[in-house]
């Protein structure tokens, strides 16, 4: 592995963590903090939030679901792809179980990686075309081959989980007709299938050959695509030469990815000196795909029905960045203020023209004022993404902050110097250690 990757690997696996355990200290959290209490059975794989271990499949799916729940978790953009809110739950619940090295759970973690992005490659955008979240339908089986790597399975029990993992794939993008919180059970629903599947293998369940190019496979019943696997099998032919996890962008707000460019846009006009009250109004570019996600139907948009469902609305993140001079973990913990409303009601969107969705993250922002003078802002790639990649110590900072939102006060600095020195940890003791050091609920 190169050592770019795995510098790459080590910060979105720190990412994860911090972000599913910023989830555990959350409102939004609630839901699998509750479960997981139910499932802590004093088994070997750590339940975020949890002081008490659990089997590995349920902590997969509490860890999936808490990475999943802000919005707050990694993105390949190209491929539409929340890799690590799947790869590093199934990854992570699989090797504390199995007693793996850190260095076997940086490798499978890596290798679970490239294969989600590359199903996701294979198919851009014809998963959510079909309203079908790509994370969660492809995650199953990037998750299987993870939990199979890490249990030592054979080849046949492999494919077997393969199979086994696609009669399991779900997750559909319904949650967005009212912003529900279950939109982040499709990471936890894939890792927990895939951790399931490969367990199923190994017993001797059976599953199709054919679970990526078949007639009912996971690209012509997911994507209605019949090329994407042909499109896949070259795609595999770069493996080991071209490495997709180093292009995978962080995200420093939590809400939609789509939303981020239009927030930092918004940013940009406030520090020229634009102020809420100032606006006249707002028309925001928005790329063709990114609109069904943020800004259709409007009126929903502008009412979103909670403040978590506000994580996918353009009118009420641009206006709360112009109002209340930040987006972050508070924001969408209560509904939007009268005057974050107010402004959003100034807002409306056009198709951007010409845009390079989903390799890039792009945003124009024109904002008419009082005074009579617009301002325009053109973000051409999302902060974060390879081509704007953040400073390690940046991606540092979030981790730290998301982490002391679950974390006892010490457990921040001791989970930091166990998940920096995975790729030499003989075992992943001190890891699980930090992880269970929690805050009383």
């Amino acid at each position: 592995m190169l050592d770019s990757v795995a510098h790459a690997a080590v910060l979105h696996f720190i990412d994860a963590l911090g972000v599913g355990l910023a989830a555990a200290g959350s409102p939004v959290g609630e839901a699998y903090r509750e479960t997981g209490r139910q499932l802590a059975n004093g088994g070997p794989a750590t339940a975020l939030g949890m002081a008490t271990g659990a089997a590995a499949a349920d902590a997969a799916l509490v860890n999936g679901g808490l990475m999943h729940s802000l919005e707050f978790d990694d993105t390949h953009t190209a491929s539409i792809i929340h890799g690590s809110s799947v790869i590093a739950a199934a990854a992570l619940s699989v090797a504390e179980a199995g007693g793996a090295t850190g260095a076997a759970l940086l490798g499978s973690y890596v290798r679970g990686w490239e294969v989600i992005a590359l199903f996701g490659l294979a198919a851009p955008g014809g998963f959510h075309a079909q309203g079908f979240q790509a994370t969660s339908v492809a995650g199953a089986l990037a998750a299987a081959l993870v939990a199979a790597d890490l249990a030592g399975l054979t080849e046949d029990q492999s494919v077997a989980a393969l199979g086994i993992a696609l009669s399991q794939s779900s997750g559909v993008m319904e949650f967005l007709s009212n912003g529900s919180s279950v939109k982040s059970l499709h990471s936890g629903w894939a890792a927990h299938a895939g951790v399931l599947a490969a367990m199923l293998a190994r017993a001797g369940m059976s599953g199709p050959e054919t679970s990526l190019e078949g007639r009912w496979g996971l690209f012509r019943q997911f994507a209605d695509d019949e090329g994407a696997a042909e499109r896949l099998r070259v795609l595999l032919g770069d493996i080991g030469r071209k490495w997709h996890l180093p292009d995978a962008a962080f995200k420093f707000y939590p809400c939609c990815h789509y939303l981020h460019p239009f927030i930092e846009a918004a940013g940009i006009l406030a520090d020229r000196g634009v102020r809420a009250a100032d606006v006249k109004a707002i028309v925001c570019e928005v790329p063709a795909g990114a609109a069904s996600i943020i800004c259709e139907p409007w009126e929903r948009a502008l009412q979103p029905a909670t403040g978590h469902a506000a994580r996918w609305s353009l009118p009420i993140v641009v206006a709360t960045r112009l109002v209340e001079g930040k987006v972050d973990l508070c924001t969408f913990e209560q509904p939007a203020s009268a005057e974050v409303r107010g402004l959003a009601n100034r807002i409306r969107w056009v198709p951007l023209e010409n845009a390079r969705f989903p390799d890039r993250f792009e945003a124009v922002i024109t904002c008419d004022t009082l005074s009579g003078v617009p301002q325009s802002v053109r973000i051409d790639d999302v902060d974060g993404n390879h081509t704007r990649p953040p400073a390690a110590t940046r991606v540092m900072e979030k981790f730290r902050t998301n982490a002391a939102r679950a974390l006892v006060p010490g457990a921040v600095d001791a989970l930091t110097r166990a998940a920096q020195g995975l790729a030499s940890a003989p075992d992943l003791k001190a890891l699980s250690y930090a992880l269970r050091q929690v805050r009383s609920w």
